[in-house]
């Protein structure tokens, strides 16, 4: 068995947020390679979060997060199973990281399971007139065609859904790792349940200025 140094140990907890024993354990499995190890640690959340999805998750934080001075806004709530955890640094952390995250991706669903019909059903009619209208792939075989559709609206569910989204601050995990994460710290039931995002003006018809008009008016005046 490899020799594991607690500096070792550290480093994957650093990257993780797994306790230092399952750390140890980890690397001990992985022969002391810590990208095997991040990966033993990934599988191991998928399995706890699965075991814990079924219980009751109804305290938490409602968090708010606002930037370019004012100019985006965005809340979000988060389950956990109870107060102690609700009032942990490392839960509020990890809220304020998923306010960051709508914020910044524009996420508009918690999950692709959420996406009403109508908004996929949509999304892949514009595939299609794209896939039949672009000369690269008009003239391919009908099934083909059909996979780069239902590929395209893949990746419009991967980018409209929080939880499919790379993480903001680490590209290479998403915000399920992140969460299944947390559930493995904490040891608790976490759930994202819902978050709006405000951006400024948004929704609003604005004033176009036609200055060309403005400037001939003006000069018709004089």
């Amino acid at each position: 068995m490899a020799e594991i140094s607690a500096s070792a140990v550290k480093n994957l907890r650093e990257k993780t947020g797994a306790g230092m024993m399952e750390c140890k354990k980890a690397l001990e499995e992985a022969g002391g390679s810590e990208e095997k190890a991040i990966t033993i640690l990934r599988e191991r959340n998928k399995s706890l979060a699965v075991k814990k999805g079924d219980r009751i998750a109804a305290e938490g934080l409602v968090e708010s997060y606002i930037h370019m001075g004012g100019r985006i806004g965005v809340l979000v709530e988060v389950n956990c199973e109870t107060d102690f955890v609700s009032r942990s640094d490392d839960f509020k952390n990890f809220v304020r990281d998923v306010a960051l995250q709508i914020c910044a991706l524009d996420a508009q669903y918690v999950s692709a399971d959420e996406i009403p019909a109508d908004v996929v059903e949509k999304e892949r009619e514009i595939a299609k007139a794209q896939a039949m209208t672009d000369p690269k792939t008009a003239n391919k075989p009908e099934n083909v065609i059909a996979n780069i559709i239902e590929s395209r609206v893949g990746k419009f569910k991967a980018e409209v859904s929080l939880l499919d989204q790379p993480f903001v601050k680490d590209q290479s995990v998403t915000i399920t790792e992140l969460l299944k994460q947390m559930i493995a710290k904490t040891g608790e039931n976490i759930r994202i349940r819902r978050f709006v995002r405000f951006k400024m003006g948004e929704g609003l018809e604005k004033k176009q200025d036609d200055f060309a008009a403005e400037v001939a008016a003006m000069t018709a005046a004089s």
